[in-house]
């Protein structure tokens, strides 16, 4: 298949529209990591293995995620002319009964989320029995534009991308628009940067366009590193072809024939898929010369990451790439100026390059209306840690915080009141309940003390410790700092060192001084963002919870029972069962008994490991 001209596309495309709106069934498995870690291989072995015994016609297809993480394995089932519904979690044992009911042309009842509209079809019936999928409190206040096709399309499927209007902006841009055109539409937008800076894009892309000579290069930064954090991953394995046009649109914006994709070493599944749609893209003349007849060259090539969490730094990525150790280097020169082999280059975050597409298909006064004055468009969060409904959220920048953990996230785990958010990963910041309200964009989290990072909201419920909390991720940076510059090297190592003996209970006053005044220091002095950030988990816990810090200084206690060193563990003679299972769980012996009765904890053979309070049905297990 070759599309030689804007024709070709559109012919392409509608021919490929009935993929998705299919005369038999089609069955879409979410096969992202997400969905493989809970079982979506033996779910889509099970269904594939159950249609054929029962002998049901249909389509089997891998999809990505549909951002719904906690409900994984998800599934979407779409039935000729009555619509398509979306299902978790599913596992093999309710595969029959799934493939029974499509078979005799009914949606499946059990695990439904909700139904959706398919993209293909103008109007449709909504499934009987079945609400909508917008309802689910999930998706209620969220608007998927840039997740638009996780789980929808086969990311294998160039036609798939096709037929949900792909390419179609790249045609536009290529052909009706000048690079300075296209330059504007996107300053115009207001979109920034996804990877945490928040940098306007397309004064990156104007700098870099009017910098030096040809050759000029653009980067895509995939090296996601943050703990607890997987956009650009989703992104990645669900939608590849939505990077490569972003791209394509950028490299041509900017003078550029050539694009890297640096994808990090521990991301196998996305450096796949990403391989596979280049290679469709090549095949189809989507990429190398003269495409869509414009007389425009541009190929991509991808890289995989040093596996350093500083790979994440422009010029720690440059020097990467160019087989060189993975440090940042000192700027100015920026990478826009003089960057791959010397040369302009403009390096982009995985998400703002799902986001041109979008921008020059809509327009830039689309694009511009949503968000806040300041902060356009949507975003996306990785929402996890203690909280009821883990996943990929996209929302207009300027939601609260309130409205993304309480109202899609459905408030704290397993009953429990949520204390904090930590975001922005490793290097961000720790914002308590009580400013909950605050809406999310880049300015509002800067006064707080914390960063928009690329998108990480890690959830902390009352049995979270916040000095634990920034030992964590004081040790996280200590252990990635790359070692280059004095600052950052002693420093974290020293602010690892002081939260380590204050969770032990050896801590003073005088150390709580020394820890702010050290992090201010390393904030000040670092020569890259690792180093300039890395204290703000630190910082935030420090002004926001300094009560904590306190107490374990103070007190010699740890308010939230984390801290082992300041625990005292002891059975409950009165409330103990004898039950034994305590004892069978102990991985030391520490505790000892007969069966139904009272048992004992010896405190010098304790480990403080907790797995006896995790089996105890009683509530015996005593924690001080």
């Amino acid at each position: 298949m070759k599309i030689g001209n804007r024709e070709d596309l559109d012919r392409v495309a509608s021919a490929a529209r009935g993929l998705l709106a299919p005369s038999l069934p089609r069955i879409a498995v979410g096969m992202s990591s997400c969905g493989l870690a809970a079982g979506a291989q033996s779910v889509i072995d099970a269904l594939q293995s159950e249609a054929g015994r029962q002998g049901v016609e249909c389509g089997i297809v891998a999809t990505g995620c549909l951002g719904f993480c906690g409900a994984e394995p998800l599934v979407d089932v779409t039935l000729p002319g009555k619509g398509r519904a979306v299902y978790g979690p599913v596992d093999g044992a309710s595969v029959p009964e799934m493939i029974a009911n499509i078979g005799s042309g009914m949606f499946p009842l059990e695990n439904a989320l909700g139904y959706a509209k398919r993209p293909c079809v103008e109007a449709e019936e909504p499934v009987s029995g079945i609400g909508p999928l917008s309802d689910h409190p999930f998706y209620r206040g969220q608007v998927r534009l840039v997740t638009r096709n996780l789980g929808l399309i086969d990311p294998g499927s160039l036609e798939e991308y096709l037929a949900c209007g792909g390419y179609r902006a790249a045609a536009k841009a290529l052909s009706s628009m000048t690079p300075e055109e296209i330059i504007e539409e996107v300053k115009r937008s207001g979109l920034r940067g996804r990877g945490g800076a928040g940098f306007p894009t397309g004064i990156k892309w104007e700098i870099t366009r009017k910098s030096g000579s040809p050759p000029r290069y653009i980067i895509m930064n995939g090296d996601e590193g943050d703990p607890g954090a997987y956009m650009d991953r989703s992104l990645m394995e669900g939608d590849p072809h939505a990077l490569i046009e972003g791209m394509m649109i950028g490299g041509y914006a900017m003078g550029a024939q050539t694009g890297i994709l640096y994808v990090r070493a521990e991301y196998p599944l996305a450096q796949k898929r990403l391989r596979t749609a280049i290679d469709q893209a090549r095949d189809a003349a989507l990429l190398g010369r003269n495409i869509l007849g414009t007389g425009f060259d541009f190929d991509l090539y991808l890289v995989s990451g040093a596996g350093a969490f500083v790979s994440g730094e422009e010029t720690a990525l440059i020097n990467s790439v160019e087989g060189r150790i993975a440090e940042p280097d000192t700027r100015p020169p920026y990478p826009s100026e003089a960057g791959l082999y010397g040369q302009p280059t403009s390096i982009n975050n995985v998400e703002t390059w799902a986001n041109v597409p979008l921008t020059i298909d809509r327009g830039a006064d689309w694009y511009a209306s949503l968000g806040t004055e300041k902060s356009k468009g949507t975003k996306l969060f990785c929402l996890v840690g203690d909280v009821a409904r883990t996943g990929l959220v996209e929302v207009p920048l300027g939601t609260s915080l309130s409205a993304i953990v309480h109202d899609i996230g459905g408030g704290g785990g397993s009953g429990l009141e949520v204390k904090a958010l930590q975001t922005g990963g490793p290097s961000g910041g720790c914002i308590p309940a009580e400013a909950f309200e605050l809406p999310v964009d880049y300015e509002s989290l800067q006064k707080m003390g914390a960063i928009m990072g690329s998108g990480g909201l890690v959830v902390l419920s009352e049995r979270t410790c916040l000095v634990d909390v920034a030992r964590y991720f004081l040790e996280f940076t200590r252990e990635e700092s790359c070692g280059k510059c004095t600052p950052c090297r002693e420093g974290t190592e020293y602010l690892s060192h002081l939260l380590e003996k204050i969770s032990a209970g050896n801590g003073t006053g005088e150390d709580l001084d020394r820890l702010e005044k050290i992090s201010g220091g390393v904030a000040a002095t670092s020569l890259c963002g690792l180093g300039r950030t890395a204290p703000n988990p630190v910082l935030t816990s420090l002004r926001y919870f300094r009560d904590e810090y306190e107490a374990h200084v103070r007190e010699r206690r740890c308010p939230a029972g984390v801290c082992s060193a300041l625990l005292r563990f002891s059975i409950d003679q009165g409330t103990c069962t004898g039950c034994h299972v305590c004892v069978d769980v102990c991985p030391v012996s520490a505790i000892s008994g007969v069966k139904k009765g009272p048992h004992q904890l010896d405190e010098q053979l304790c480990i403080k490991c907790k797995a006896c309070q995790d089996v105890c049905k009683f509530d015996a297990i005593r924690i001080e």
